[in-house]
């Protein structure tokens, strides 16, 4: 995503240069949302952007895997010889955490690539029981996905509920009746001792059947080619860029999955791995290679997930707020939880409520304060809450 909209930014913001779009899948650039839904479940072959790529001047260059970069040469390292530039952009996402002990195991899947998705596409259609290590993001959609498609689903948590670290404990807690609502079974503070062809084992001894194992514990940026380069990268091994998006390398930007980057807004830097941050950034970085000057990179996060018949919506970051306040039960279908911090919104989940995701989303922009008690109630706008 990041990529291919880049180039786009370029041409439509006035770049007549070439412009090379390089990637190591054989594939058509294509878009990730699609995978865990429509793809997996057969019913989309694939999701293929809608651009002309020869249309607008810009070189494909698929399957070409990058193994290095030379800043003072201002080159790449590839398999078929060095590949020059006179700008790079490095929008090389990110990779998913492997299970420790599973590579190599008969049966166990990740979910990124489309070839992933293919892979799967089997496991669902024949309705496989299905062990899947995560209770994140795309263990949530996975587990949608295969309960939809009739298969025996039992999600492996080792923490005390869904949403680890992306969420708070008590925000988290009402997400995991939705599993066992669909007929799935989460298993929580379970922790997985090893993976065997046809079965997943616990640390407790307990031994969880698997026709299939899908693996969702993370993700992390695909910086590693990028070793040795002196581009500077930060703990989480993301691209430290600054608030233009460019590196610490002359004339190399980094933006999506791979890169963080300063936020004025909360204080901190950020690492965002959504579709979002990888349609926005790309702008900015356009902008700066054409010469214009924007504002600085400093988004709302946001993202969207579609689990177990509902539609969650995240904008914002909840880490430094001072306060916490509900709008409607979380037991009910469609819910609300907003974060402030002095007053002002900095981040909010909604539940099957988009109405409240949209305005929030403004006023986390525009940084007003509101009155709390406005914001409690869920009959209320929340743009009718501005003090």
């Amino acid at each position: 995503m990041a990529g291919v909209q880049t180039a786009v930014a370029l041409r439509e913001q006035g770049f007549t240069g070439s412009i090379t779009l390089i990637g190591a899948e054989p594939h058509q650039p294509y878009d990730r949302p699609p995978l865990s839904k429509a793809v997996l479940l057969g019913k989309a072959e694939g999701s293929a952007f809608d651009v002309d790529f020869e249309a607008l001047g810009v070189e494909l260059r698929l399957g070409e895997e990058i193994t290095g970069l030379r800043p003072a040469d201002h080159a790449l390292d590839a398999a078929r010889g060095p590949i020059g530039y006179d700008t790079l952009v490095v929008a090389t996402g990110a990779e998913p955490v492997q299970l420790p002990g599973a590579e190599g195991v008969p049966g166990v899947h990740l979910l990124r690539t489309l070839d992933d998705a293919e892979r799967l596409r089997p496991v669902l259609a024949e309705q496989h029981d299905v062990v899947v290590v995560g209770a994140g993001w795309i263990g949530a959609e996975f587990a949608t996905a295969a309960r939809d498609a009739g298969c025996a689903v039992t999600v492996v948590e080792a923490a005390e509920g869904p949403l680890a670290g992306a969420l708070p404990v008590e925000v988290a807690a009402p997400m995991a009746q939705w599993y066992a609502d669909a007929g799935a079974e989460l298993r929580t503070h379970a922790r997985v001792r090893t993976v065997e062809p046809g079965a997943v084992v616990l640390d407790d001894g307990t031994r969880l059947p698997a026709d299939a194992v899908v693996v969702g514990i993370g993700a992390r940026p695909a910086t590693r080619w990028l070793a040795g380069s002196g581009v500077e990268t930060g703990p989480d091994g993301a691209v430290v860029a600054d608030a233009s998006l460019r590196t610490s390398a002359p004339d190399v930007y980094a933006v999506g999955d791979c890169a963080s980057f300063p936020s004025a807004r909360y204080g901190r830097r950020l690492l965002v791995h959504h579709w979002d941050n990888a349609l926005q950034g790309p702008r900015t970085v356009a902008a700066h290679i054409v010469g214009a000057e924007p504002a600085p990179y400093d988004p709302v996060p946001y993202f969207w997930s579609e689990q177990f018949g509902r539609f969650v919506q995240y904008a914002g970051d909840h880490g430094g707020a001072d306060a916490t306040v509900w709008r409607g039960d979380p037991h009910g279908p469609a819910w609300s939880v907003c974060w402030l911090r002095e007053g002002a919104l900095v981040g909010l989940l909604a539940v099957g409520r988009p109405r409240d995701l949209a305005q929030g989303r403004k006023l986390i922009e525009s940084g007003v304060a509101l009155d709390p008690e406005m914001v409690a109630d869920p009959a209320v706008p929340l743009k009718s809450a501005k003090v």
